[in-house]
């Protein structure tokens, strides 16, 4: 959806500002990327490539007061009986007590729910309630004997994280889409740093497939990526390259994983093929570096979403990676698409949060130039020279301490008076928004 219309976004084909990219846009500025100056992006609760996390069925039973095996006995519509209208019911019979609701529920008992599910003996469901006076049941879950089982032997929340991925790792791609989508959940809610402390037990050569295979759901691609580079060798580093050089002019969701993963795996090596084809091409190109076009023979431009993928690969590599890229490198990569007008303002702001105060002159520069005539970017360089200008040394006050000033900070005071004569109404609305801890 657009951010801004609220209407269906169109497909992503170039690299020109898009919906898309206006969000991430809106995603950068409202993180806070330039609300602190030198913040370091904080460990992200959940798995930085996969989908949003959900309520996993472990943490569903963990939070209920009753949970017990149903299987479904009767069910009847809503209906009139003797003048009087009964609404619709469903009743099940308990067959197995998890919990109790301290002493609420009864092997054998029957539960009567008032709204109509069809089915047939031997239906089994999975029945979870709070109680207060009474246990008031959630909707019934279908299972079969296999999930019930694999619900029921899930290692609890409060477990040890390297128990409880270990056992969901096993049922990742399990073909009972309800666990493997349970399992792919657990990892969605998982920190990073405990994905990466099983990383020596990942069944490398399963993953390598499931990345391989076409039927692997796009979802689940940024994780597997980012365990295959977890726990790969240079085999699977070939096919890993192999899909980031693939071009398409499709989005691919879980491509910032797998090229995060090869990252990891094969470290500031990797980053010329990244810089590229990702970075520096405008145009989509074959294995032998040829342009590629269309029937009409208009050239074939690297989708938006594929660049925007590698930014993200770079920031992750930036704030997780434990120093597998030197930043000094990774600030290298990132300056390559200052000279992109449809990326410049995201790019400020991330090598203002990365401290790259070398960058300062080319901005003033850019900040008179027509092709980057455009209030983002000029937002972008008031934030970033604000920035730098606070980047003093821990515990430093100018009014209080004496010492000279850090040269960039300096150099950034006298480009803020420059901008402020020069275009007073961008600098007052960049300020507006700029806070410091």
């Amino acid at each position: 959806m657009d951010p801004r219309t609220g209407q269906p976004e169109t497909h992503i084909m170039s690299l020109k500002r898009t919906p898309c990219s206006m969000l991430s846009l809106a995603i950068v500025f409202l993180s806070g990327l330039f609300i602190v100056p030198g913040v370091a992006t904080s460990a992200v609760r959940s798995c930085p490539f996969c989908a949003a996390p959900s309520l996993t069925l472990a943490e569903q039973l963990s939070q209920a007061d009753a949970a017990a095996l149903v299987m479904w006995a009767d069910a009847k519509k809503a209906r009139q009986v003797k003048g009087k209208r009964l609404p619709s019911e469903t009743t099940y019979e308990i067959r197995e007590v998890i919990r109790n609701g301290r002493g609420a529920v009864k092997k054998g008992q029957r539960v009567r729910l008032s709204r109509f599910r069809s089915g047939k003996k031997g239906d089994m469901f999975l029945l979870l309630g709070s109680r207060a006076t009474k246990v008031e049941w959630g909707s019934p879950l279908p299972v079969t004997e296999t999930s019930y089982q694999y619900i029921v032997q899930a290692p609890s929340p409060e477990a040890a994280a390297n128990k409880r991925l270990v056992y969901f790792m096993k049922f990742l791609e399990y073909p009972d889409r309800q666990i493997a989508d349970d399992a792919y959940a657990e990892f969605a809610n998982a920190p990073y740093k405990d994905i990466a402390a099983i990383s020596k037990l990942v069944p490398r050569a399963k993953v390598a497939r499931w990345i391989s295979d076409a039927r692997t759901p796009p979802t689940r691609m940024g994780l597997y990526g980012l365990l295959l580079g977890l726990s790969g060798n240079q085999t699977d580093a070939s096919l890993m390259e192999k899909k980031i050089s693939t071009p398409s002019e499709e989005f691919r969701l879980g491509i910032d994983g797998v090229m995060s993963g090869y990252l990891l795996l094969v470290g500031e090596k990797g980053l010329p093929l990244i810089e590229q084809l990702k970075l520096k091409n405008q145009f989509l190109v074959d294995a032998n570096g040829k342009v590629l076009t269309d029937k009409k023979g208009r050239k074939k431009l690297v989708p938006f979403s594929e660049t925007y993928a590698a930014m993200q690969a770079l920031r992750f590599m930036w704030s997780y990676a434990d120093g597998r890229i030197a930043k000094p490198r990774l600030r290298q990569s990132m300056r390559i698409l200052l000279d992109r007008p449809e990326l410049a303002d995201l790019v400020i702001a991330d090598l203002a949060r990365w401290k790259d105060w070398s960058i300062q002159d080319r901005l003033m520069t850019m900040y008179d130039d027509k092709a980057f005539n455009v209030p983002a970017i000029k937002r972008a360089v008031v934030r970033y020279m604000l920035v730098c200008s606070k980047d003093l040394p821990k515990g430093k006050n100018k009014k209080k301490t004496a010492g000279p000033n850090p040269k960039h900070v300096d150099a950034a005071l006298k480009h803020l008076a420059v901008l402020r004569k020069r275009d007073p109404k961008t600098v007052m609305d960049a300020e507006r928004f700029f806070f410091l801890k």
